[in-house]
């Protein structure tokens, strides 16, 4: 387990009010299925996570529960990332953190249909 910094609760409270820890963290596994599914955003980006959620650009509606698409566009590398995020609630085990679920790189039609076509819970102003 791998601590990656704190989310504002102000924020996601667009997901659910019931968000029981500020700490967002990221498993060994879940590192893994980043590597596996996409290692050059996991090499090149990966220092990108506490600012992905700390700042997001937009958080998008996913039918998960709990969960957030986070958008973020990292301006002075160019670049866009969708990040997906499980909130921890006071129904899940306490020793459940926030935690990054994964993370990859996408380009801009992907970006532009994202927001097209989901429902925006929130937008950076």
């Amino acid at each position: 387990m791998h601590s990656i910094g704190k989310i504002d609760r102000e924020i996601y409270k667009c997901i659910t009010e019931d968000i029981r820890t500020d700490e967002v963290i990221i498993t060994d596994n879940q590192i893994q299925h980043i590597k596996d599914r996409h290692p050059e955003a996991y090499e090149r980006f990966s220092g990108w996570f506490g600012e992905i959620v700390r700042n997001p650009d937009y958080i998008v509606e996913t039918p998960k529960p709990n969960t957030a698409l986070i958008l973020k566009e990292i301006i002075t590398e160019k670049e866009k990332f969708k990040t997906v995020l499980r909130l921890a609630t006071s129904v899940d085990n306490k020793e459940y953190k926030n935690s990054i679920i994964t993370f990859m790189k996408i380009d801009e039609k992907e970006w532009n249909r994202l927001l097209r076509n989901k429902r925006i819970l929130y937008k950076k102003e």
